[in-house]
């Protein structure tokens, strides 16, 4: 199981984590990336595929005290921070001038 740590740009958000199997997490993140935007994610993939494995995700949300890692961040509404992750791999973040954020 992997856990993705859903950021959503409602002002009540709570950054929850929610753990999904290996077959649903390649689904949303493509191969070697860590960052996704759900617009991209809805893009790639039929919703007959997409939607039992949003469905999966969301069954199983999780304390955050029991979570063991999180290996994957999945952002809604928030379109302006794509410019900080353009090869959706976290430790990769960048300001828009190029910088690196860490």
């Amino acid at each position: 199981m992997k856990n993705i740590q859903v950021i959503d740009g409602a002002a009540n958000s709570v950054y929850d984590i929610f753990a999904i199997d290996e077959e649903g997490f390649a689904l949303i993140f493509p191969e070697g990336q860590d960052v996704a935007f759900i617009d991209e994610v809805l893009a790639r993939h039929p919703s007959h595929v997409l939607d039992p494995v949003l469905a999966r995700l969301w069954d199983n949300r999780l304390a955050k005290r029991d979570a063991n890692g999180i290996h994957g961040l999945l952002f809604y509404q928030l379109e302006e921070k794509k410019v900080f992750y353009p090869d959706r791999i976290d430790e990769n973040a960048i300001n828009p001038n190029g910088s690196r954020l860490r």
